[in-house]
């Protein structure tokens, strides 16, 4: 009994020793192995591993994810026109990947995350601040917003590297005046929006004339051109019908006095209120002298 007893302890006290060698590293963390105290190894692979049971080797895990830090208020900066602006930003970033970097994040920060959140918070608000002070406000807003964030991120590596941090992105979310400059720029927007409000509407008036003018020259000078068309048309129409009545009256002359006696009458006799005082003997009424005179208008010459 005695000795089935011994086993049993002599096998768990042996499961316990063999168990205390092994540990599994998860794909989202990384592992230092300490030896007495002194960093031995990282490991980076996941998987099982194995190690000394303590007090010789122990292991602590860091994780190797992907973190965000961001601001939780926007930050006040001053631009380089010595205005306020207030910035939200975030960055994201891990322990590096190469062999060194974790060894190095661990004895920088001991493990603490928290404190290497703080520590990178104060590298990027450095850089923000470097990278704004040097700029007008129109040049952080848009114009060179993304030289900013470049030359932010450039700084933020550089200093991050030495720390054992790996950075993915830094952007800005959020840059605007502080309240107190709101209105003034508001202002100042909207006098530069009037003014070219003004030129475009000045320039569209000049142009509106000049369209106006050409218009009119053009209406006039078609006017023109076809008012002398029109009488040049209608000389040719003239020329042609005298000469037409002229070759026609001039095969028989009597014929064309007598025609030219009716159109007379029909002008003259139109409005029956009009009173003539002329001597009836006058050739003006010649064709109405007798019933037969009539008969007197010769006919028309025979081809």
């Amino acid at each position: 009994m005695n000795r089935i007893a011994s086993t049993l302890i002599a096998a768990f006290v042996a499961f316990l020793l063999l168990s205390s060698t092994m540990f599994v590293v998860d794909q989202r963390k990384y592992a230092i192995v300490f030896a007495l105290g002194q960093i031995k190894e990282v490991i980076r692979e996941p998987g099982l591993h194995f190690k000394l049971p303590p007090p010789f080797q122990n292991v602590v895990y860091l994780d190797n994810r992907i973190m965000t830090i961001e601001t939780p208020d926007a930050e006040r900066f001053i631009t380089a026109e010595k205005m306020n602006i207030l910035v939200d930003s975030f960055v994201k970033w891990r322990i590096g990947r190469n062999e060194n970097q974790p060894k190095l994040y661990y004895v920088t920060f001991g493990g603490d995350e928290n404190r290497a959140r703080d520590r990178m918070s104060q590298i990027v608000k450095a850089a923000l601040n470097e990278e704004i002070t040097k700029r007008t406000v129109g040049e952080v807003i848009s114009g060179q917003r993304g030289k900013v964030m470049e030359g932010i991120r450039a700084k933020v590596v550089a200093e991050s590297a030495q720390i054992g941090v790996e950075i993915i992105d830094v952007r800005l979310k959020r840059v605007e005046y502080v309240e107190q400059i709101n209105n003034s720029v508001y202002e100042r927007m909207k006098a530069e929006r009037l003014r070219v409000a003004n030129e475009l509407r000045s320039t569209g008036s000049a142009d509106s004339e000049k369209i106006r003018a050409d218009a009119d020259r053009q209406r006039a000078v078609i006017l023109a051109e076809a008012y002398r068309d029109a009488e040049q048309m209608r000389g040719e129409g003239d020329a042609k019908a005298s000469a037409i009545y002229a070759e026609a009256f001039g095969k028989n002359p009597e014929f064309y006095k007598f025609y030219r006696s009716l159109e007379a009458y029909r002008a003259t006799f139109k409005n029956h209120g009009d009173v003539m005082v002329m001597d009836s003997s006058s050739d003006f009424f010649k064709y109405f002298k007798s019933s037969g005179a009539a008969g007197s208008a010769p006919a028309p010459a025979k081809k």
